[in-house]
């Protein structure tokens, strides 16, 4: 049953993010474009994204647990470290520049599209990159 609602979820992300856009990088990047040719569309994604979840997180966390799990298993840590900054602005720059995110990232692998595959690659590729960077360096978190 878990697995069926993960795959469920995904599905309505994933379609989400098809139709308002999120997969298709001139739309990103011309939202990201405030001093050019701005695309303000998809402001109303964000909005109605942040609205939902103002209501929905509220109620949700009013439940002993979640519906497919034992215990609710919340981010503790909310400390500001080197690292999230460092790693949330090379995400930022690394959105800018190619327009995607993971998520639609991989969506858009549905489309055989080469753009996509090379983004998701490079994704990995840094992951695999800071895993190794994180054992020798021993950043701390």
């Amino acid at each position: 049953m878990k697995n069926l609602a993960v795959f469920f979820v995904g599905l309505i992300f994933a379609l989400g993010l098809g139709i308002s856009g999120m997969t298709r990088p001139e739309k990103v990047i011309g939202f990201l474009d405030i001093f050019g040719q701005w695309d303000p569309s998809l402001m109303f994604v964000m909005g109605s994204s942040i609205f939902i979840h103002l209501i929905s997180y509220r109620l949700i966390l009013k439940r002993q647990s979640p519906l497919l799990s034992g215990s609710w298993n919340l981010p503790q840590n909310k400390d500001l470290t080197f690292s999230l900054v460092l790693g949330s602005t090379l995400f930022g720059i690394g959105w800018g520049m190619a327009g995607y995110c993971p998520g639609p990232a991989i969506t858009s692998l549905a489309t055989l599209h080469f753009q996509p595959l090379v983004f998701v690659l490079s994704m990995i590729s840094g992951m695999l990159i800071f895993k190794w960077v994180d054992k020798f360096a021993n950043f701390k978190r």
